[in-house]
């Protein structure tokens, strides 16, 4: 690690051009490891990007602010041409290619100039010159925040630094509940509560921005959808397109409904199923000896961490779910 920590200070000096991208469907930690980054390159260089492969949800969208930011899907032609003329490419909080999506995919895989992956996600692939990878760190914030520290640049952290790794750190730890929260996640904390972050704030611009729509569509999954397992420490919910267009679903409104089924007492797993114009979109949570990323990967092509992976479906949700039911047992044995 201090090797490639050695190759990632010596990528850092003035003027270089610099481009950040993160993976699809960008989440609080691609989010906050994106627009954390950026202000503390600011510090060596006018010169610095990012590229989202699509944009996140409005809540997170705020965090944006104050940054370069532009997204692949949107504005397909602009983002080439920062892929271009970027001379440093920095691929956060994603541990392949194929995780920013077809679209950027191949703009990642034919980039010229020198490219550096910092990420914590289990089994990273070799794609880039410059790899940092802790799949035991609790965020991908968390890993940059001591990158920082280890390369002796504490100082370079702003306000808005630290506002954004806060982010990612919070996001991705369920607000520090879950087991990768360690003493030097809560020391990084301390640093960026030293540096004049109002860590209030970042709740209230997450959190307290809901839509009336939003919070009737939680209310109706929570009430009438949550389906429990005959046999294991299962629940489950599944929101079909039309239920999520009669709420008038906007990407970001069910986040972190699949932790509301895990905390139910007794409850050990938890699968959120969505059905979307692509396909069935899965999220798996886990706690206590139940993980679950593996399952996820060798049914529903996804992956991710032991405790909170992610999957997809093609079939249709009926069989999708048929499909969980026939395996289940594989992750309770």
């Amino acid at each position: 690690m201090q090797i490639e920590i050695e190759k990632l200070k010596a990528l850092l000096s003035p003027d270089k051009k610099y481009l950040i991208v993160s993976h699809k469907s960008p989440d609080g930690d691609a989010v906050g490891s994106a627009v954390g980054w950026f202000h503390f390159l600011k510090t060596f260089s006018k010169h610095v990007q990012i590229v989202l492969p699509d944009p996140p949800s409005d809540s997170l969208s705020s965090f944006l602010m104050g940054s370069d930011c532009c997204f692949f899907n949107v504005s397909p032609i602009p983002s080439k041409e920062y892929f271009s003329q970027a001379e440093v490419l920095f691929c956060l909080d994603f541990n392949g290619p194929s995780r920013v999506g077809s679209e950027m995919e191949s703009s990642i895989k034919d980039f010229k100039g020198v490219s550096c992956m910092i990420d914590h996600h289990p089994e990273p692939e070799s794609f880039t010159n410059v790899s940092i990878s802790d799949v035991q760190n609790s965020s991908t914030c968390q890993l940059l925040f001591e990158c920082i520290q280890e390369m002796g640049m504490g100082d370079r952290i702003s306000v808005d630094c630290a506002k954004a790794l806060y982010l990612g750190i919070m996001t991705d730890t369920g607000s520090f509940r879950f087991p990768s929260v360690t003493a030097k996640t809560h020391l990084a904390l301390a640093f960026l509560l030293e540096k004049g972050l109002r860590a209030s704030d970042v709740h209230e611009q997450l959190y307290d921005n809901n839509r009336l729509d939003q919070l009737k569509l939680r209310g109706y999954a929570t009430y009438e959808k949550i389906a429990m397992h005959s046999k294991y420490p299962l629940g489950l919910i599944t929101l079909s397109k039309a239920e999520l267009d009669r709420f008038n679903y906007q990407p970001g409104d069910t986040d972190g409904l699949v932790n509301a089924i895990l905390s139910i007492k007794g409850i050990k797993m938890a699968i959120l199923l969505q059905e979307k114009s692509d396909g069935v979109k899965i999220s798996f949570r886990s706690k206590g000896e139940i993980e679950i990323n593996q399952f996820a990967k060798k049914h529903f092509n996804g992956g991710g961490h032991k405790y909170a992976s992610g999957g997809i479906s093609y079939d249709s949700m009926q069989e999708t779910v048929r499909k969980i039911n026939n395996h289940i047992a594989e992750v309770f044995a």
